[in-house]
C-alpha cells in the first residue's frame, strides 16, 4: 500500500500515484508500459494476473524495474504531514526523509519496554510512565539484593530468596568442584600414560645399551685374544732366529 494521499501537502502529480491503490507510491516500481505500482501492490496483484492492471499488457514480475530518476527525484521532492498528526505532531517533511522522522518521532505509540506490560504509550511519555508502571523492576528495599516488580512486592520474601540464592550458588559450585575434579583426573591419567610411555621407551633404550656394551666387551675379549696369540707367535719367531 501507498502513502495516503490526504496527508500531502498541495498537488501530487498524477503519474506519481500507484496504479492499483491510488495513493503515492512508496517504494516504487515499473512495468515496461510505463505505469508505475507499490512494490506490495504489483507483487499482490501478479499473483493472481499476468497483466498490467491499467492497460492489460502482459508483465512479470522480472520486467519491473525501479522508478526513472526524474520521477524519483519529484516523489522524493513531496511534502507531507507525520503520520502522527491526530496524536499532536505538526512537523511536515518531504517523502525522502518521512521514514527517519517517523522512526524518531516524539508522538509515535511504541510499547512499554517493560515485560508483562502491554501499555502503548507516546515515546515522548515512556520515561513518565516506566517511573510508575506497575510491572518495573527495581531492587528489594530490605537489602537482599533481588530485583521485584513492584506487582510481586508483595509475594517477595527476602529470607526465601536468599535461600534460594544459596542454594543455586552451592550447586553451582558443587558442579565446577566435580568439573574441575573430573579435568584433574583427566590431566593425571594423560601424564600417567606419557611416563608410562616415556619408561618403555627408556627401558628398550637401556636394553639396547646393554646389548651393544656386551657386543663391545666381548669384541674387546677378541681383540686381547689375538694380540696374545700375535705375541706368543713374535716371541717363539725370537727364539727360533736366536737358535739359527
Amino acid at each position: 500500500m501507498g502513502y495516503d494521499i490526504e496527508r500531502f501537502v498541495g498537488y501530487v502529480n498524477e503519474g506519481l500515484l500507484c496504479s492499483i491503490c491510488r495513493d503515492v507510491l512508496e517504494d516504487p516500481l515499473q512495468a515496461p508500459c510505463e505505469h508505475a505500482f507499490c512494490t506490495a501492490c504489483i507483487h499482490g496483484w501478479l499473483v493472481h494476473h499476468s497483466n498490467c492492471p491499467e492497460d492489460r499488457q502482459v508483465i512479470d514480475v522480472s520486467l519491473l524495474r525501479p522508478l526513472y530518476r526524474y520521477m524519483k527525484n519529484d516523489l522524493n521532492r513531496l511534502q507531507l504531514h507525520c503520520r502522527n498528526r491526530d496524536y499532536g505532531c505538526e512537523m511536515v517533511c518531504s517523502l525522502e526523509s518521512i521514514d527517519r522522522h517517523e522512526r524518531e518521532c516524539e508522538y509515535s505509540q511504541i510499547p512499554c519496554s517493560n515485560a508483562g506490560c502491554t501499555v502503548q504509550i507516546e515515546r515522548r511519555n515512556l520515561d513518565g510512565h516506566l517511573a510508575v508502571c506497575e510491572y518495573r523492576s527495581r531492587e528489594c528495599p530490605n537489602g537482599c539484593g533481588y530485583t521485584i516488580l513492584s506487582a510481586e512486592d508483595t509475594q517477595h520474601n527476602c529470607v526465601a530468596e536468599l535461600r534460594t540464592e544459596l542454594e543455586l550458588l552451592r550447586s553451582e559450585m558443587i558442579c565446577r568442584v566435580e568439573e574441575a575434579k573430573h579435568e584433574m583426573e583427566s590431566r593425571l591419567d594423560s601424564q600417567r600414560r606419557h611416563m608410562v610411555q616415556k619408561e618403555s621407551i627408556l627401558q628398550n633404550e637401556i636394553e639396547e645399551l646393554k646389548s651393544q656394551m656386551s657386543r663391545m666387551m666381548s669384541d674387546v675379549r677378541s681383540l686381547m685374544a689375538a694380540e696374545r696369540q700375535h705375541r706368543q707367535e713374535l716371541e717363539q719367531a725370537e727364539l727360533e732366529k736366536r737358535e739359527l
